[in-house]
């Protein structure tokens, strides 16, 4: 007898894969909090499994550990004799995948360069819906043969066809740009005060901020600086190990590195992204450092505006993101932005990603002739 025979449908069991992956998630999530070390993060997956009973009597932890080094994520190096494990390249790699996802979603890569969409319009890279008349210096591959037949038709008759320029239609287009981002990470001693983990969300934005550089906008640059008492450069491998030190914090160190850096970039579209949770409490004069942790100093406070207004001068907007809400922190703020002409946002830790990636993709500058 032919036709559909109708059954209950069973779902599969979970099998080791989909076990590991689900596992997979929260190591990853582990590995950032302890700042990479794989020690640490497993021996908190096993108390998070006794607690919350993640695995099963058909896959442990133990079988996890050994997939993680039969699908190269850890591996064991050797100093003075002892054996430490730590990530390898592809963990790296794919905590940074991990955090696009979590934070941004899905994006798909894009094959043209910059990517970056501006209010000018003309010569640009990517075909838009809108059709306009034909101006001197649009190329042969902009215009629209259908409506410009279609004019021509009109405009001369059938019987005898002619194309006048006239009649020409084109597509427009967006033009695109590249853009310089450099991201200041604030790792004073304060990120991790009062029971509140910040350092990790702004490892895990500034991650997802990376990969989705590197996979929709390839041709832009992103530098990462932290700062405490000093400001320096970071590689992005290095990210997930970033630790908060015992650190006051020297905004005007962090800007004066940023814009040192995007000096040398050859883009006209430079911007920052500045990630802290406190006001600016130290300088450096010399070899010495001037600190108070009391409250607004006049002496700091007026040297880091005196570089938000430098920042203006040379065209690149700092974009706050402040997790903090204390009235007087939140007027600093205001008055620093002010200044810079840029953006300030006050974010919670779960808000944070979003606020990124808003003001990442919105950020459109109209510099570009």
């Amino acid at each position: 007898m032919r036709g559909h025979r109708f059954t209950k449908y069973i779902p599969p069991e979970q099998g080791p894969n989909s076990k590991f992956d689900q596992l997979f998630d929260i190591f990853q999530q582990l590995l950032l909090m302890t700042s990479g070390d794989v020690s640490e993060a497993m021996s908190w997956l096993s108390q998070l499994d006794r607690q919350y009973n993640l695995t099963n009597d058909s896959y442990g932890i133990g079988d996890f550990f050994e997939d993680l080094k039969k699908k190269g994520y850890v591996t064991e190096e050797k100093q003075e004799g002892e054996g430490r494990l730590i990530m390898t390249p592809k963990a790296e790699k794919s905590i940074r995948k991990s955090a696009l996802d979590e934070i941004f979603g899905k994006l798909k890569r894009s094959k043209s360069g910059g990517n970056h969409h501006t209010p000018h319009l003309g010569a640009g890279d990517e075909l838009t819906s809108d059709i306009r008349d034909f101006q001197f210096g649009d190329t042969l591959d902009q215009i629209s043969m259908t409506e410009s037949i279609k004019n021509a038709q009109v405009n001369h008759g059938i019987g005898d066809f002619m194309l006048m320029e006239n009649d020409l239609e084109v597509v427009e287009r967006e033009q695109k740009t590249t853009t310089a981002t450099v991201v200041m990470i604030d790792i004073s001693h304060s990120m991790i005060l009062y029971g509140e983990d910040r350092i990790t969300p702004a490892k895990k934005v500034a991650l997802a901020l990376a990969e989705l550089i590197r996979t929709k906008y390839p041709k832009d640059s992103l530098d990462i600086i932290v700062f405490g008492n000093d400001a320096w450069q970071i590689q992005l491998k290095d990210l997930p190990y970033l630790e908060v030190g015992p650190y006051h914090t020297n905004t005007v160190a962090g800007l004066e590195l940023a814009m040192d850096i995007l000096r040398r970039k050859k883009t006209r579209n430079k911007q920052i992204f500045m990630i802290t949770d406190g006001k600016p409490t130290c300088l450096k004069e010399g070899i010495r450092y001037y600190k108070n942790s009391f409250g607004l100093d006049r002496k700091i406070i007026n040297k880091t505006l005196t570089l938000a207004a430098q920042c203006r001068r040379l065209d690149i907007p700092v974009t706050t993101f402040m997790i903090a809400t204390d009235p007087y922190l939140k007027q600093f703020v205001q008055n620093f932005t002010q200044v810079n002409n840029g953006r300030a946002y006050y974010s919670n830790l779960q808000g944070l990603g979003g606020f990124v990636l808003e003001d990442f993709q919105r950020n459109r500058r109209k510099n570009v002739k």
